[in-house]
């Protein structure tokens, strides 16, 4: 039976919150659940976090939960009357002073007081990601005098970009700080920084992770255009990296979106690094039981770039179905992965390895797309095997067994690894082996027959020390035996 190799991320919201709901999404094929401190209190998401552990528990699911920080966006005030039409021509002032009054049809407050330092005549305004536009004429003191050209209902907290960046907004908004000891404190195996402009930015949210107590990983969620300017350093500071679809195609343009999250993902997998598509994945499922025939193209070819993840929002946060969401995206990537190339590129021969697990893990990639074998077993203590396994494209799925829980969570984001606990008990490589494949036998993943190839370390116990690879077949009651021949592919 195929094995989906793409991730699923689905968010949690209200739609989410009945436990059959959660179990509903678990069982549909949701690997890492997001949780977006843009919504709900710090309660809530508590919840909604024990919530998911203890349902993957009942499961016997490994699911990683990714917190999501809010990060500097800027949005509107709050109208007298909750929203306003607009409609072009219509003069609207934008009010950055420090307490504005209650918003009214001609001008309303904005969250970023020094938003009347970063932009200047003629620039054009994007609000409610892009269905609202007003051009700035005039600069008065803390006011942003402008001219509607695209009108509509401008609702209550509504987000505002100015198309092609250029704000002087921080990477690390004052409440980002506050929330992530939060994130530290609920034991998220991942930690998304929302706008970062720099390299900086991300060293700095890692600072302050690791000074809150968690080892969690950094996401680098790429939106604005400076992030444009700096992905590179972006990229080598973070551990994945999330290609936020929304706010960056309203600052760079809808026309330029297409080509540059291709560059993101290639640019990202040359580092190595995990890639996430996210944004309005299956939109139209919010309320539709189907997906549309866009969406269908859109998730797959994300597949085809070579993404480890694909996300799902609004989608499953508040829409009607949401493992119904889950299930049709999980169909759209299997169908994806049956026509992905998976041979092992020239590009991939020519790196220079600087870590031995490294070296191990693309040993093993290179003899699985030339020997016909049927698993790869990794034996890992911090996962890091089982993530440059997942950094080159293969069809055969990759079993990575760890004793440490905290290890296993985040492996379910790689591509194409299955995460399964396994304590090491025994201090002998052999006898450790053994029990792995007896597990793997027992839970059906391999059977009698299979020729698999196993990366482990001559310690085990010690994180990040694999250095051997093994190719073996699977003999009565797991015990190995070495392959009478290659069946070379």
């Amino acid at each position: 039976m195929q094995i989906r190799r793409t991730k699923i991320i689905a968010t949690l919201g209200p739609a989410t919150d009945a436990p059959e709901a959660l179990r509903a999404l678990l069982e549909a094929g949701a690997d890492v659940l997001r949780i977006n401190f843009s919504h709900g209190s710090h309660e809530t998401q508590a919840a909604r976090v024990e919530q998911v552990r203890a349902t993957a528990r009942e499961l016997g699911r490994e699911v990683a939960i990714l917190a999501d920080l809010r990060g500097p966006k800027i949005r509107i005030e709050r109208f007298r009357d909750g929203g306003v039409e607009l409609v072009e021509g219509d003069t609207f002032t934008l009010d950055s002073s420090d307490e504005p009054a209650l918003g009214n049809q001609s001008r309303v407050g904005v969250t970023y007081k020094g938003l009347a330092e970063d932009v200047s005549p003629g620039d054009l305004l994007l609000l409610d990601d892009g269905l609202l536009t007003m051009r700035v004429v005039e600069i008065k003191s803390k006011e942003i005098v402008c001219t509607v050209e695209a009108g509509g209902l401008l609702g209550d907290r509504k987000g505002i970009n100015v198309q092609g960046g250029g704000l002087s907004l921080p990477g690390i908004a004052e409440h980002d700080i506050e929330d992530i000891p939060h994130a530290s404190a609920l034991g998220v195996d991942y930690l998304a920084v929302s706008f970062p402009r720099n390299g900086q930015d991300m060293n700095e949210a890692r600072r302050r992770l690791r000074e809150a107590g968690s080892q969690a990983r950094l996401v680098a969620k790429i939106e604005r255009t400076e992030a444009i300017d700096n992905l590179e350093e972006i990229i080598a500071a973070s551990d994945a990296v999330l290609i936020a679809r929304g706010d960056l195609g309203v600052e760079i343009g809808d026309a330029e979106l297409p080509g540059l999250q291709k560059l993101i993902t290639s640019k990202s997998l040359e580092q190595n690094r995990i890639v996430i598509t996210a944004t309005q994945m299956m939109q139209s499922m919010v309320e539709s039981p189907i997906p549309t025939r866009a969406e269908v193209l859109d998730v797959a070819n994300s597949v085809f770039d070579g993404t480890d993840a694909v996300m799902l929002s609004a989608e499953t946060a508040v829409g009607d179905h949401p493992h119904v969401v889950v299930e049709a995206m999980n169909r759209i990537c299997l169908g994806a992965e049956r026509h992905n190339d998976t041979r092992l590129g020239s590009e991939r021969l020519n790196v220079q390895f600087e870590r031995i697990d490294q070296a191990i893990a693309m040993a093993a990639m290179f003899t699985a797309t030339h020997v016909s074998v049927q698993a790869i077993v990794a034996l890992t203590e911090s996962g890091s095997t089982a993530q440059w396994l997942s950094r080159v494209r293969s069809p055969v799925p990759i079993f990575a067994l760890s004793p440490l829980r905290d290890s296993l969570r985040r492996m379910a984001l790689y591509r194409g690894v299955y995460p399964i606990a396994l304590d090491f008990r025994s201090e002998d490589v052999e006898e450790t082996l053994i029990e792995g494949v007896r597990s793997l036998l027992q839970q059906g993943h391999i059977k009698v027959g299979d020729r698999i190839i196993m990366t482990m370390g001559e310690y085990t116990g010690n994180e990040g020390g694999t250095n051997s690879m093994r190719l073996v077949q699977v003999g009565e009651d797991g015990y190995l035996e070495y392959a009478p021949s290659l069946n070379i592919h």
